[in-house]
């Protein structure tokens, strides 16, 4: 999650005094620094968000050695630079907000605390699925519990690794239990008290954590539908998962058949229905809107306008999904409530090289391939 240049604003400091330099000081150190990459045509102080001084003209040098150019100079005036388009002009923009970024402290023991809560709840539901509960107790839910967090973990682990690698402070991952349901937990998230450097590390960050999860999550679903067996569709009330396009894949393979085919169905041993799981858990994260990993692949790729219309494209057509499955209505409240707002890196000139591009074009294939629009149908 990447909070907004506002949130990181309210962490302002009294850097004048602290460097010695009166206000318009410090704004003429700060045009002498942005000379060197900017053909600086006018400079207005006390901008908000914070005590800012915003610059604007033409740059003279490429967007990323600008940006790189300006963050270390402006960090020794207690500032940090965001570079962008003027709204609604044709002129390069820098922002020298009063703030220097920093990695937050990690909150180990409320992660520690968190995770086991989500092992617990996790093991209870997974119980619920295993004819050796009355021998094992909760402890019969570890090869589902096992497998959803590890796949669940990996995902955020892949966010956590690819923002630390990058520079970008990060927390550690937090998992939230919910030990009623069919999961035991509604996931885990990292946030991030500052924005990315530029779009090419929202794009990696972005990505990194679905093709984690897909790496551990594809082998364990093949593993898992290899202990399951296609059998009669009971007469009694039963739960059935949804298909997306690659999970019906992998079953056509593991079986010889498109399942549900008339009235047979696989029936999941406990490992494949968690990896079916956290292949669902992938799509929704997919979803190209607002602040999900989906959104921020968009962003990098379209930038902030096309993005923007994105997600009100997104909101519309989970409107319409409300009258197929309605689970759906929890997530279009969450996309109409936070999913509006787009995580703006704070270099957002920098382009995307052609490799990356590419990466973002795949990424979306990826959410076409795993995205269920029905997950989860309850028979009577």
């Amino acid at each position: 999650m990447l909070h907004g240049v506002k949130t990181l604003c309210r962490r302002v400091c009294r850097v004048h005094e602290a460097i010695g330099l009166t206000p318009s000081g410090q704004t003429a150190a700060i045009v002498d620094a942005a000379s060197e990459v900017m053909s600086v045509e006018d400079v207005t102080e006390g901008v908000p968000p914070g005590n800012s001084v915003r610059l604007r003209g033409t740059l003279i040098a490429p967007a990323a050695e600008a940006y790189d150019l300006l963050a270390e100079r402006l960090q020794l005036l207690g500032r940090t630079p965001l570079l962008r388009r003027e709204p609604g002009g044709a002129r390069d923009e820098v922002m020298a907000l009063p703030v220097t970024l920093s990695r937050p402290k990690p909150r180990v023991a409320l992660a520690a605390i968190l995770f086991g809560l989500t092992i617990l709840s996790c093991l209870f539901v997974g119980a619920q699925m295993s004819p050796e509960a009355g021998q094992l107790g909760i402890l019969a839910g570890w090869p589902f519990a096992g497998t959803l967090l590890a796949i669940l973990g990996a995902h955020e682990l892949g966010h956590y690794i690819a923002a630390h690698r990058l520079g970008s402070p990060t927390s550690l991952p937090y998992f939230i239990p919910l030990p009623f349901g069919p999961f035991g937990t509604l996931g885990a998230f990292i946030t991030m008290p500052a924005p990315p450097r530029n779009r090419r590390h929202l794009l990696v960050i972005g990505a990194a954590g679905p093709l984690a999860g897909l790496a551990l999550a594809l082998p364990l679903l093949w593993i898992g539908l290899s202990m399951s067996q296609v059998m009669p569709l009971p007469d009694g009330p039963y739960q059935m998962e949804g298909n997306s396009l690659l999970y019906a894949a992998i079953k056509l393979l593991q079986f010889g058949m498109l399942l549900p085919s008339g009235s047979a169905d696989v029936f999941l041993h406990p490992v494949a229905f968690a990896a079916w799981a956290g292949l669902m858990v992938t799509g929704l994260n997919l979803i190209p809107a607002g602040q999900l990993d989906g959104g921020h692949i968009v962003y990098a790729l379209v930038g902030r306008t096309w993005a923007t219309r994105i997600t009100w494209g997104v909101i519309i057509a989970l409107a319409a999904l409300c009258f197929v499955w309605t689970g759906w209505i929890v997530w279009l409240a969450l996309l109409l409530v936070f999913g509006r707002f787009q995580g703006v890196p704070l270099d957002d000139l920098t382009e995307l090289t052609g490799p990356q591009r590419r990466l973002g074009v795949v990424m979306l294939l990826v959410f076409v391939l795993v995205f269920t629009p029905i997950p989860l149908t309850f028979v009577p």
